[in-house]
């Protein structure tokens, strides 16, 4: 394996960092706009092409927020989610820094719009501990659309066989694995070498 390719929410970031809960929990008491109005209203219509990158978030954000919670500013609401949707998982990131070390390059694959992802870099400091991230709103398509696999496999230079994956979603791990890539359905409690174990010729010790 010379690479290995890491999702974001639901592996390596898990919430809200004091309780793990999802950050918008308290979004109602907290804000004032309770969560299955914003779903109903934002995410659901609108989520689909402002995470593939075919719109902006915030000038559909504020025209949303204009009409279901007047008090409430885009940019409060973006600040609130980031947040409190950053909790990570400390071993998991240790154990791919060890893993970095052999050499293998790590990813960040995910399907995120353009200001997260951003936030993920620079405020939460991923940049730091990943080569680089492949997120839908760049790439235009999104997991589990093998387009999005395609794309990503394009950018590293190496073939799939070479590639490793951890996502908790199943249909993820089914479309990378169509595309070729060694990818593992990771689960909270999962170590990094046993994830990769049962993956003959691409076991996390044999990766240099």
């Amino acid at each position: 394996m010379k690479v290995l390719m890491v999702d974001v929410d639901g592996v390596l970031v898990h919430g809200r960092p004091a309780d793990g809960l999802p950050f918008a929990t308290y979004l109602e008491r907290d804000l004032g706009l309770p969560v299955e109005v914003l779903q109903r209203e934002f995410f659901k219509p609108y989520w689909p092409d402002i995470v593939t990158g075919r719109e902006p978030i915030e000038p559909r954000l504020t025209d949303v927020l204009s009409r279901i919670a007047p008090h409430l500013e885009a940019e409060t609401l973006l600040q609130y989610w980031f947040e409190n949707d950053s909790r990570l998982d400390e071993q998991l990131l240790t154990d791919l820094a060890a893993l970095r070390e052999t050499g293998v390059a790590l990813y960040l694959a995910t399907n995120q719009e353009h200001r997260r992802a951003a936030w993920l870099l620079g405020k939460l400091g991923l940049a730091a501990r990943f080569d680089g991230i492949f997120y839908s709103a760049k790439l235009g398509h999104r997991k589990p659309g093998l387009d999005f696999f395609r794309l990503a496999t394009a950018e590293t230079g190496v073939s799939p066989p070479d590639i490793g994956f951890i996502d908790d979603a199943a249909e993820n791990i089914e479309g990378a694995r169509l595309f070729g890539w060694n990818a593992v359905q990771w689960t909270q409690g999962m170590a990094l070498r046993g994830a990769f174990a049962p993956l003959s010729g691409h076991a996390i010790s044999e990766a240099k």
